[in-house]
């Protein structure tokens, strides 16, 4: 069979429950093709588009000029006589060859142009798969993503992009986090205007107490936050001095996350946006989940 996109739907004539079917590239890819094999009259200047009763039905098996959609069924052997164009049908054309004695004998009865114009019908027929919505938490990471590599200059200066914008001077890991959610248009939870957030141990805090949509979860997300307390178990009095955003699960209790203000040699204050390993139970460490609207 001749190799094409896909098949179109189904035809059915005006006289049939469900037709009439539309008119289509694809009913002139079918009267090209059975014009070719002369089932269906030759048209040097075309054919109208239209899954007419007549292309349908034909004009009596008698009359093989006219056969139609229904004469080739009845010459195929094995498929059902009705007129209407489904899948079956359509591949049984796709194998046809011009017959001896005319015009192209031996090469498929569907040419390029009925390739293409079934082809275009296709894609009409495909409706567009819906836009994919992200969450706000995939948004904000994905964002984190393209700053990959960004540094504070000079070096231990803090000053970068994300201190100019949030207003504040100083260790920029939560800030860096806030401006990736103000970035892609705010969330009810980050808000640089609310003085939220320049400081980690009030994330976990407000995760913890339900505030401002933040909650606590040991099951993070691509994009959720996960918040660092180096050197401490993680029982609850500990110091948070460290943010990112969850990235994937590598092995066991390794992960990797997006973090800003840091490096290889100074985890929470290393002055660029980076991707690290880290592993759950090597500090406190607790994920914040953001809500969603």
């Amino acid at each position: 069979m001749v190799k094409v996109k896909g098949f179109p739907g189904p035809l059915y004539p005006p006289d049939h429950g469900k037709g009439p079917s539309p008119d289509s590239d694809f009913v002139l890819a079918l009267k090209r093709t059975l014009g070719r094999i002369g089932a269906w009259p030759w048209s040097p200047d075309g054919w109208d588009d239209s899954y007419s009763d007549r292309f349908a039905h034909g004009d009596g098996w008698n009359d093989q000029t006219h056969a139609g959609i229904e004469g080739i069924q009845k010459w195929a052997g094995n498929l059902d006589i009705t007129g209407n164009l489904g899948e079956k049908t359509f591949n049984f054309l796709r194998s046809v060859k011009v017959p001896q004695g005319r015009t192209h004998a031996g090469e498929m009865a569907m040419d390029s142009v009925a390739i293409n114009l079934t082809n275009e019908a296709f894609e009409d027929s495909t409706p567009n798969p819906p836009p994919t919505v992200q969450t706000l938490r995939e948004q904000a990471h994905a964002k984190a993503v393209t700053q990959l590599g960004v540094k504070e200059a000079p070096a231990e200066s803090n000053e970068c992009l994300y201190t100019d914008w949030y207003g504040m001077l100083g260790p920029w890991c939560a800030m860096f986090c806030t401006w990736c959610y103000d970035q892609i248009g705010g969330s009810p939870s980050f808000d640089r205007n609310a003085a939220r957030y320049a400081y980690c141990p009030y994330v976990v805090s407000d995760a913890r107490n339900g505030r401002y949509g933040l909650s606590v979860t040991s099951n993070p997300k691509l994009g959720d936050l996960v918040v660092y307390a180096w050197g401490s178990s993680g029982a609850g009095s500990e110091e948070f001095d460290h943010i990112g955003f969850f990235e994937e699960w590598i092995s066991g209790s390794d992960f990797n996350a997006i973090e800003g203000n840091t490096s290889t040699s100074n985890d929470s204050n290393g002055g660029e946006v980076m991707r690290r390993s880290r592993n759950v139970n090597s500090q406190g460490t607790v994920f914040v989940r953001v809500a969603e609207p």
